[in-house]
């Protein structure tokens, strides 16, 4: 069979004559002189790397879990064609474990004065910004003995959004609205606090709907049908402190309240309340207002892109003093914190009532699963003690709850996979009862 390129090369040189019993410097440089100079007209015929120009395109977002395509075009101004392996370098978080060796590398070939495409794709892990490296470039001579190196900025940057996992459970909370807002055949009356329309009575309405005064003008007996309040102000406060670095299952407690408090926004939006978010530990860390209703849902996605837990404690007072100027007229406001007796008792509990005494307060706390099991555990010695542990953590915790609601304070108290529906519920509830 026969060789070609570097193979048939070293083949020749190998069949040279050289003394290999007795060497010598004659005998050498015969060996040494055609492999230098072979060598030497590889690394002239690799295409310089120096000026290549690289170009991005591609994705510039993606949401947690889903996979962004990022092209990188590579334009070849040498009369050399260039053959190279190259490395398109970003941050760990940027692939699966363990794909990233696959991902990054790329083959390619460009002949001379023309560009080629070649796209990596990144899954990324972790919430934020991930910003493009470096691009290595390894340019090859047509023997592949010798090789030119060198390194590139191409500069660009996927920001990586909450997965809002939670989205599936909108359908049914929507259904709710709408019959809270009297939207479909029912024979209830919509519920809520705002007078919307005159219908005629069918039996099971409500007795007290029935307007006398319309009913003495008409043949029939006319009945009120009420809608909830619409155009009323939702603030949603993330606290950020350290409380909301604890890990619950695979993801912090903040991703949770995150979650949750996108599906919140998107229900409020359809039920034309306005919505802004507020995430705070000892300063602001984004702060989202004025959005319309279609807008608000990417503002809040946007912005919560890139927080991550502050290890502080969060300093209430300074969270109420924000909170208030953020939302000066009657609002409710949604605080998604931790329901730990310390952070509620030493911090929240004192200035409280700067919030009651003008706004419906509303707080959601993300609850471990992992304690539901321990309190369950039984059979050998350290399952008792186990179950122990968490049967008091239980306890503190809806003794802490209870605190809050004698103080007038909604409390939601749900694991991550029930606490953006059961949030939900509980904003549902409060609008039935007119009290936004």
């Amino acid at each position: 069979m026969a060789l070609t390129g570097r193979a048939a090369l070293l083949a020749a040189l190998g069949s040279l004559p050289v003394g290999i019993w007795e060497p010598s410097w004659t005998g050498i440089l015969a060996v040494n002189a055609p492999l230098a100079a072979a060598c030497a007209c590889d690394f002239a015929l690799a295409a310089p790397v120096r000026r290549l120009g690289l170009t991005r395109s591609g994705d510039a977002s993606v949401r947690l879990g889903d996979t962004a395509d990022v092209t990188l075009t590579i334009t070849n101004p040498s009369r050399r064609a260039l053959r190279a392996r190259l490395r398109d370098a970003w941050p760990p978080s940027s692939w699966q474990p363990g794909t990233e060796t696959t991902a990054s590398r790329h083959r390619l070939t460009v002949p001379p004065g023309e560009r080629r495409r070649m796209t990596t794709r990144l899954r990324p892990t972790r919430r934020g910004d991930r910003q493009a490296d470096r691009v290595t470039i390894r340019s090859y001579g047509p023997l592949g003995l010798f090789s030119r190196q060198g390194t590139h900025k191409a500069p660009w940057t996927v920001r990586v959004l909450p997965p809002f996992t939670s989205r599936k459970h909108l359908p049914s909370k929507l259904a709710r609205l709408r019959e809270l807002d009297g939207r479909t055949s029912l024979l209830t009356r919509g519920e809520g606090t705002e007078f919307d329309s005159l219908r005629e009575y069918v039996p099971g309405d409500d007795t007290r709907s029935i307007d006398w005064r319309a009913t003495a003008r008409q043949t029939t007996v006319a009945v009120r049908t009420w809608r909830p309040e619409r155009d009323r102000h939702i603030l949603l406060v993330l606290d950020t402190g350290r409380t909301s670095a604890g890990r619950v299952g695979d993801a912090p407690r903040l991703d949770a309240s995150m979650d949750a408090a996108l599906l919140l926004a998107a229900l409020a939006s359809r039920a034309g309340d306005r919505v802004d978010l507020l995430a705070y530990d000892r300063k602001v860390r984004a702060l989202v207002q004025g959005r319309t209703a279609g807008d608000v849902l990417p503002a809040l996605v946007n912005a919560m892109a890139t927080l991550e837990p502050e290890l502080v404690e969060t300093d209430a007072r300074g969270l109420t003093a924000t909170a208030l100027r953020t939302s000066p007229r009657r609002s409710l406001i949604v605080l998604l914190t931790t329901l730990d007796a310390a952070p509620i008792e030493e911090g929240l509990l004192p200035v409280l009532a700067q919030l009651t005494q003008r706004h419906t307060v509303l707080v959601a706390s993300v609850a471990d699963p992992h304690v539901t099991e321990m309190a369950k555990a039984r059979g050998h010695v350290e399952a008792v003690y186990e179950a122990a542990a968490a049967a008091q953590a239980q306890s503190e915790r809806h003794r802490t709850a209870e605190q809050l609601r004698r103080h007038g304070v909604t409390v939601v108290d749900a694991t991550p996979d029930d606490l953006a529906p059961a949030l939900a519920d509980a904003y549902l509830a409060l609008k039935s009862a007119g009290r936004l």
